[in-house]
């Protein structure tokens, strides 16, 4: 999955955080979602706006940023 053309980051958006395609649904959002249990389509019923491959985005951003703090 290539995040890179969904994830985006805006210094006056949230506040920099990364969020999907330009909107004001961060990364950390997504996640969590998904950490409390929520499921794809869930998540994808409340979100419409929301795509599955938004939702790949957000877990492979999360994912390369796990990896390269482990590389530090």
């Amino acid at each position: 999955m290539q995040y890179q053309n969904i994830i985006t980051i805006e210094p006056g958006k949230r506040g920099g955080k990364p969020c999907v395609r330009g909107m004001r649904i961060t990364v950390y959002d997504v996640l969590e979602y998904l950490a409390s249990g929520m499921t794809e389509q869930e998540i994808l019923k409340d979100f419409p706006y929301l795509t599955k491959e938004d939702i790949l985005a957000c877990l492979s951003f999360a994912a390369s940023r796990e990896r390269l703090t482990l590389a530090v």
